[in-house]
């Protein structure tokens, strides 16, 4: 790097910091076969006293077995915690080493580390930065410095990351799957991974962590395009309706959200080692519509998601993941958006897709951020009804007046997915936006799965006679009794939709049926256990859960086999 460009990279450090303004140093312009490592280090969030920063070294000399990277601040920076390397510091020099995990470096190669710090006055980027003493960004042979290209954006994706794609197979799940009776038969199929809490970026339990998922990625890709699909997934004050699938982070805890689970999660994703997959991020479900339909005077409220509407954390760390993910050329954001038997309403529709759209333009995210939405997440309501319609009439009473359909506008998960889609686009996301619905455990077959329509003797007859969905009520989502696994993950399947997808894997339960102590931060919620009778939320029926149930997450054989034997379309 020349003198002039690295002085006037540190004047803009200066400017930015004194604004608080995002900046990086930009290792690219450098003639790379004559620069033995390039450092991109990136302000990524800013505030009066403190920063977080991403560090990506790519090492174009002899591989290595571990590595030290060494800069030295002009300022009174303080690193305070890092992820991803051993961070320490003596004075204004700070080395940060590889962990165990990262430790090799190719020729080529590339790793990220973050790290969070504190300051006061100004924030100026490091000027040198030295890998195992190598001085990184200067040129030192022929080649001299060369413009880089611009980083991808949007117009780099693909409108359906899903088409010509291979999905990636979770090795893990698909061990549990297989040993199972008859488990073979489906343990092939591609699964969500999900990001439950901060230590699952690692690997927590034993484990797989996130690197381990894109490394078998890249090895299951090959010469091919291959979607691996992350579920983004710990919210401060997470699922505030649902105490089964409550976090580790507290309804303030917005800082922690940012710094320890996103920012790491970023890194790791912005690898250019892993630049060749196609990145599917669902982004935190069952959130955002808590804060239109359980909370404020309707009976289906709940304390804590008023909590949650009155901090504005749903929304702020919502906007936050989609701004951060968002950068990466080869990451595909999908926002959770419910499902027909929760926002298909009158009163639920419209006001969802607006707090979306907020959302989606908060902590510096754009409607470009997003490519997409998916619905019926680890829920289980029936992909298409073809038994009925909204429209039919009996007996002189429209089905949305049946007890099943409740005045809803929509009666499967289909029509509710290419609607609600038309919603969010009235609502300013982009025309080209796709749905994803999860059809992991939605197939309601086996022997109660009706032939036809039922009995015109009422409305209630005919719905209730016709329906695929079993369930007691559209409000229950605990590990249902009668469920089956649903359409097989598929790219294109309908119009507006870009893919059927597994993204609960079939087999993980819900939520315990009973209090079970744990340390992941999940509650026991009534809904789980099949002796409950019931709360607004699901108009006072019985849960419909089966017993005997693990923590959510946790392997639940039992609820497995009976998806098995239900499947629809039915398993060979």
């Amino acid at each position: 790097m020349s003198r002039t460009r690295t002085a006037l990279l540190a004047a803009m450090a200066l400017v930015a910091g004194a604004t608080g303004t995002a900046f990086a140093v930009d290792p690219g312009g450098i003639g790379t076969a004559a620069v033995p490592c390039t450092v991109d280090y990136k302000i990524q969030n800013q505030w009066s006293t403190g920063f977080t920063a991403a560090v990506t070294i790519t090492n174009n000399s002899a591989a290595k077995s571990s590595w030290s990277l060494k800069w030295s601040y002009a300022g009174n920076q303080k690193v305070t915690s890092g992820w991803n390397a051993k961070i320490s510091q003596s004075g204004a020099d700070v080395t940060a080493a590889n962990e165990s995990y990262n430790a090799q470096l190719a020729t080529g190669g590339s790793v990220s580390f973050g790290f969070q710090g504190s300051y006061t006055g100004s924030n100026a980027i490091p000027a040198t930065f030295t890998l195992d003493g190598v001085t990184c960004n200067v040129d030192g042979g022929p080649g001299g410095p060369t413009d880089p290209p611009d980083p991808g954006g949007p117009a780099n994706r693909v409108n359906n990351p899903y088409e010509g794609a291979k999905v990636y197979v979770n090795p893990e799940w698909s061990a549990k799957a297989a040993a199972e009776p008859g488990g073979s038969r489906v343990s092939n199929q591609p699964t969500g991974v999900w990001l439950d809490r901060i230590a699952a970026i690692n690997g927590a339990g034993g484990k797989m962590g996130l690197r381990a998922h894109l490394d078998e990625a890249l090895r299951q890709k090959g010469s091919g395009e291959l979607v691996v699909q992350l579920v983004i997934y710990n919210l401060p004050g997470r699922d505030c309706s649902a105490l089964a699938s409550n976090g580790e982070l507290g309804p303030t805890e917005i800082d922690r959200y940012k710094t320890e689970y996103i920012d790491p999660i970023k890194a790791i994703l912005a690898d250019s080692k892993y630049s060749s997959l196609r990145i599917v991020t669902t982004v935190e479900i069952d959130s955002l519509p808590n804060l239109v339909t359980n909370t404020g005077s309707r009976p289906t409220a709940v304390p804590q998601c008023d909590v949650m509407k009155a901090n504005g954390n749903y929304v702020k760390g919502v906007g936050y993941a989609l701004n951060k993910l968002g950068d990466v050329p080869n990451v595909y954001n999908y926002v959770d958006a419910g499902h027909h038997g929760w926002i298909g309403w009158d009163d639920n529709f419209g006001p969802t897709a607006t707090i979306m759209k907020e959302a989606a333009t908060a902590e510096g995210a754009t409607v470009n951020d997003v490519h997409g939405f998916i619905t019926n997440t680890a829920n289980y309501s029936a992909l298409k009804e073809n038994n009925f319609t909204i429209n039919d009439t009996v007996a002189g009473k429209s089905v949305r007046e049946s007890k099943w359909v409740d005045w809803n506008r929509y009666v499967d998960e289909l029509s509710y997915a290419q609607a609600f889609r038309n919603q969010l686009v009235s609502a300013g996301f982009n025309s080209n936006i796709g749905m994803l619905i999860d059809t992991s455990r939605n197939g309601w077959g086996g022997t109660a799965r009706p032939t036809g329509p039922g009995a015109t003797t009422s409305v209630d007859t005919y719905v209730d006679g016709g329906r695929y969905d079993r369930r007691l009520n559209t409000g229950n989502w605990c590990n249902q009794a009668g469920a089956g696994l649903g359409e097989r993950p598929q790219a294109a399947p309908a119009a507006g939709i870009d893919a059927y997808v597994w993204m609960k894997p079939p087999g993980e339960s819900d939520g315990a049926s009973k209090a079970i102590p744990n340390d992941e931060g999940k509650g026991f919620d009534r809904m789980c256990d099949p002796t409950y009778t019931g709360n607004p939320r699901n108009n006072y029926n019985m849960s419909g859960a089966l017993p005997d149930a693990p923590l959510s997450g946790h392997w639940f054989s039992a609820q497995f086999r009976q998806l098995m034997q239900n499947a629809y379309p039915p398993l060979s």
